[in-house]
């Protein structure tokens, strides 16, 4: 194998990838391995057929890369200071406890009228629901809500 691309510059060197069943040749010149990959490519080796490809390596002279742009860096992490018009968002309390209070003020059986009509907009009304007589003599529960089943593993 290493003889087929050996012939195109005895400075070839070899690297094998096992796990992916490839090898990776490097030339000293793009010139070498263009001329490799065109005269190579689809060549039959042992029975299978190559599949060479060429790689150009882009010539630098800072091996360091650049950093993006600085439009919207902000988001990414918080800056050491803020951009400019920017201004602190007051988060609201997780619990609202007005809410609460009116909620549990509420009682069964009864309407509660949440917003009043105005003009051609209707009301927003609240009944609360009790069980019945009936449902309690009947012993009802809620129905249980089931956990969905994990699908079986397939062994293969």
């Amino acid at each position: 194998f290493e003889g087929l691309f050996m012939a195109y510059s005895d400075r070839a060197s070899f690297s094998y990838l096992k796990s992916f069943r490839r090898a990776r040749v490097y030339f000293p010149t793009s010139d070498e391995a263009a001329r490799a990959r065109v005269e190579l490519h689809l060549k039959e080796f042992m029975e299978k057929e190559l599949k060479v490809y060429f790689v150009q390596v882009r010539e630098t002279l800072d091996p360091h890369l650049r950093p993006p742009t600085p439009e919207k860096q902000f988001l990414i992490s918080p800056p050491a200071s803020p951009p400019v018009d920017w201004e602190p968002i007051t988060e609201q309390h997780h619990v609202n406890y007005d809410l609460l209070t009116a909620l549990a003020q509420l009682s069964p059986g009864e309407p509660h009228e949440l917003i009043p009509a105005e003009g051609d907009k209707p009301s927003i009304v609240i009944h609360v629901c009790e069980d019945t007589p009936e449902q309690r003599a009947m012993g009802l529960e809620k129905p249980r809500i089931v956990q969905t089943r994990r699908p079986d593993i397939s062994e293969s």
